[in-house]
């Protein structure tokens, strides 16, 4: 995939260049990142090819740590929450 592609403002690229940037600051320009790509682009594909160019050369990087991360399914939730946990089911 085409970094122009993967990557269309910049963004990603910008936040590899920041001196000092923290995790969250790169946890929030991911989140940026994700909704500015079109609709039709396959992100995992995007966030592999971003961690090829970006993440290889830069292993201890925040953003690296941030991509790596959106690559790993969510876990389940353990427990339910709200009213349906605190009121059992009807059979």
């Amino acid at each position: 995939m085409d970094l122009s592609e993967a990557d269309p403002k910049g963004l990603v690229r910008e936040s590899y260049n920041i001196e000092g940037i923290s995790y969250g600051e790169c946890g929030q320009i991911f989140i940026d990142w994700v909704l500015s790509l079109p609709a039709v682009v396959n992100t995992p594909d995007c966030i592999r090819a971003l961690l090829a160019h970006y993440g290889i050369p830069n292993p201890d990087h925040p953003m690296t740590r941030v991509l790596t991360e959106a690559l790993t399914a969510p876990e389940h939730p353990k427990r339910r929450g709200g009213r349906a946990a605190r009121f059992p089911s009807n059979p």
